[in-house]
């Protein structure tokens, strides 16, 4: 049975807010296109055709002789797995039991609204700790590890902050990687440990662009080939501005014969 015009308009309206949703969270272009698609037929329509570039979304729908085509921006937004999560299962239960456009509208509101899983000092301990054992798996000894906590353990916080003040990502890698060198290579030249190389160097781990190259290169893989390089694209400019904030630390705090 083919969708009514408002129908149509509300099924397009909910699977492109759907589609920014899954790409601002970190989704590769097979997995908003495969969702999408499965939100949108779930909800009646024939056929839906999506193109994800790397700042908008682009969605055809189909029902009978009607289509409609829009387009949606994509703003820069952390990673959240949890948003990939919920999507998914949304659109494996509405394609299961039919759900209401109505009961996905508000499924989709609560989960734009949704907090953060863990507060901000969580978060910032967990990271700390990460890059610490980072530093053992590089050979590090136990104050290496401690070093390596504390700063990328303020290294983060710094991050957080200029994120909330909007800043530019590039601008805000290279803040942060500077931050946690310039900590990183204060403790180290205070000779308390005889690692500093691994702890220097497990201090800006936090800023690896892990999602956006694995992301990339599984992109290029299956065929999006505009997405997967402006991604790619993305990984290298994050890692040469990680470079520059640490290489200014550690030639402001002498930190050159590490």
């Amino acid at each position: 049975m083919s969708l009514t015009y408002d129908e149509l308009r509300e099924t397009m309206e909910l699977t492109l807010w759907a589609a920014q949703l899954l790409a601002q969270s970190g989704a590769e272009a097979s997995v908003v296109e495969r969702v999408v698609h499965r939100l949108g037929t779930g909800m009646g329509g024939d056929w839906l055709d999506v193109f994800l570039s790397p700042n908008a979304v682009t969605i055809s729908i189909s029902s009978g002789n009607e289509f409609r085509t829009r387009t949606r921006r994509i703003v820069a937004a952390p990673v959240n797995l949890t948003t990939l999560a919920e999507i998914a299962a949304l659109s494996r239960r509405t394609k299961r039991l039919r759900l209401s456009r109505e009961e996905i509208r508000a499924e989709l509101q609560r989960v734009s609204a949704q907090a953060p899983v863990y507060n901000r000092w969580v978060i910032v301990g967990a990271i700390g700790l990460a890059c610490g054992a980072f530093s053992q798996l590089f050979g590090g000894d136990g104050a290496a590890l401690l070093i390596a906590w504390i700063a990328a353990s303020g290294a983060m916080l710094m991050r957080q902050q200029l994120t909330r003040m909007y800043f530019n990502p590039i601008l805000v890698t290279i803040v942060t990687a500077f931050v946690a060198g310039s900590i990183a290579s204060v403790l180290a030249l205070s000779g308390i440990t005889a690692t500093s190389r691994a702890a220097l160097a497990s201090s800006v781990l936090l800023l690896v662009p892990g999602v956006a190259l694995i992301n990339g290169a599984e992109d290029l893989i299956k065929g999006y080939v505009v997405t997967g390089l402006a991604r790619a694209v993305q990984g290298g400019l994050i890692s040469l501005a990680i470079a520059i904030g640490l290489l200014t630390a550690i030639t402001v705090f002498g930190g050159q014969g590490l």
